[in-house]
């Protein structure tokens, strides 16, 4: 479907407010004191709100909910982490008044974040709930029988299988069903991230690097660190994207920016699962970052770049400060003009 054909039926539908002035949306302190700051373009957004409780998740605690699973050890010492991942149908709401027919883990999109460390043994029981075949596909290192394919680990309605690999190579992946149709299955909605810290032990020349990223750690606590999953949704079923989203809900972030602390800096664990459109892409307004392509570098990929593109699958960490910033809002979206106006437009609101 055309741009303008879409971007009119949204408009139509009410879910879009042309001409919205962005700024007028969240209007902090700073830009009611002082007008050179507003947003100099007008823009649109979605109107009303999604219910959130309803949904089942909230694209802001999404930000920040990582999930370290049963934490036991095994006989030969090894740190076990097991988890429970239901694959479940359910209507959510993608956008104001809008539905969307989802395929879930654990009831929501994305899944739940699980996090852990670098060498840790995993285990996860999987069951389907749905009514197709299921499975579990963990970008990482592993072996065949754990591959989550279509005939390998593959769960039947009702069934429950059982995954176990260790946790390699540290960075930041996802996972995802591989049932066919693939485009199907991932497109609604079975999908989620992946973080594997490095673990420090295993980096003796970069020790402070990898303690920074790992979670609960003194060094990792200073971090703002945050996950956003690049996702859209075909709602008319056509095999083109009518909403955009980081995190499901469209303008989510730009409604309601993303609190950030002046003086701490961040890091985003930014992955693309967005189909049926070869790329997606973040770019952040007046600042710069580094840039770790699959996060399994304790060194950037790309230093001092304010855009990256990523295909479906494609993911890595962001990292950059405002320390020295003046306080305010910061935009950040995809840099498709299509993706931001139907979705993906987001916003930090640094405080000093």
């Amino acid at each position: 479907m055309d741009w303008h054909v879409q971007r009119r039926s949204l408009l139509g539908a009410g879910l879009l407010g042309a001409g919205t002035w962005l700024g007028q949306r969240f209007a902090p302190t700073v830009l009611a004191q002082d007008h050179a700051l507003a947003p100099p373009h007008q823009g649109m957004t979605t109107l009303g709100e999604v219910d959130h409780i309803k949904n089942g998740f909230d694209p802001h605690a999404l930000l920040t909910q990582w999930d370290g699973g049963e934490v036991s050890q095994l006989p030969n010492g090894q740190r076990l982490r097991e988890y429970d991942i239901t694959a479940i149908e359910r209507e959510i709401e993608v956008a104001p008044g809008v539905f969307y027919p989802a395929w879930t883990y654990n009831g929501q999109v994305p899944g739940p974040t699980i996090r852990v460390t670098e060498g840790d043994r995993i285990r996860i029981r999987f069951t389907n709930q749905g009514t197709h075949l299921h499975t579990l596909h963990f970008h990482g290192i592993h072996g065949a029988r754990q591959d989550g394919i279509p005939g390998v680990m593959e769960a039947a309605p009702g069934q429950t299988v059982t995954y176990e690999f260790d946790a390699k190579p540290f960075g930041c992946h996802l996972y995802h069903c591989h049932s066919v149709p693939f485009k199907r299955h991932l497109h609604k909605g079975l999908y989620g991230a992946f973080i594997v810290d490095p673990d420090p032990q295993r980096h003796p020349d970069q020790v402070e690097v990898a303690q920074s990223r790992l979670l609960g750690s003194s060094e990792n606590q200073r971090w703002q660190e945050l996950l956003m999953v690049m996702n859209a949704f075909d709602t008319n079923f056509d095999e083109e994207n009518e909403v955009y989203a980081v995190n499901s809900i469209p303008h989510a972030y730009m409604k309601q920016p993303i609190r950030i602390e002046r003086d701490r800096p961040v890091r985003i664990y930014l992955i693309n699962v967005t189909e049926f459109d070869p790329i997606n892409s973040f770019h952040l307004h007046a600042n710069f970052f580094d840039y770790y392509d699959h996060g399994t570098t304790l060194t950037p990929t790309s230093r001092t770049v304010d855009t990256v593109m990523l295909c479906q699958g494609q993911r890595g960490i962001i990292e950059c400060s405002f320390a020295d910033f003046e306080p305010g809002v910061y935009m950040f979206h995809a840099h498709q003009a299509e993706f931001a106006e139907l979705g993906w437009m987001s916003a930090f609101e640094v405080v000093a």
